[in-house]
């Protein structure tokens, strides 16, 4: 059977941060929460997160340490450098479903709201520059999500050809719908 290589290399260390926020405060919980999922931290259990030991994450964990102290909290942070490949493949699966979750979420993102909105403007003849601009925005927002995926898939999870192909089939659908709009409107001056 043969194994994916991956970004991390099994000699790599992990960073492993333990925290405790005040359990009555939601919103401790939910900023802790949603600031280490945007370094693409991995739970190993509930208020246990880790990553790979990079230093651009490793700063991002202390300044996420930073943020449990302002809450009130309190966190460990170790570094760890002997783990046993039970807990190491754990990581790294985790670690790739992750990352092919938001790929696929990209994925339903163009198929569907990116598709449906120029299928929609079509349908009302809204060929408006305004229109082809605000559907510009939706493409890069679609963009730099990817790219913040792609930054974050250390382990060469699933779905990335795929996501980039939809991502290049919206740019496709837009350079239509704006060559559309140009027809219409520039005919009319």
């Amino acid at each position: 059977m043969a194994t994916r290589r991956t970004k991390t290399k099994s000699s790599e260390g992990w960073l492993l941060l333990i925290y405790k926020v005040p359990s009555e405060s939601s919103r401790a919980r939910v900023a802790v929460w949603r600031e280490l999922k945007r370094l693409g931290g991995f739970y190993v259990q509930q208020a246990v997160c880790v990553l790979p030991d990079r230093g651009e994450l490793r700063a991002g964990m202390e300044k996420v340490r930073e943020r449990v102290t302002e809450l009130g909290g309190s966190s460990v942070f170790l570094t760890l450098t002997e783990v046993d490949d039970d807990a190491r493949e754990q990581f790294v699966e985790g670690f790739r479903v992750q990352s092919a979750k938001e790929y696929a979420e990209i994925v339903e993102e163009c198929e569907t709201k990116f598709v449906k909105e120029i299928e929609f403007e079509r349908f009302r003849e809204n060929y408006t520059f305004e229109e082809a601009e605000e559907i510009r925005q939706d493409l890069e927002k679609l963009r730099r999500w990817l790219a913040k995926v792609e930054d974050r898939d250390w382990m060469d999870a699933d779905g990335k050809e795929l996501a980039r192909a939809k991502v290049a089939d919206c740019e496709r659908l837009l350079e239509e719908f704006e060559a559309d709009v140009y027809e219409r409107t520039e005919g009319k001056i």
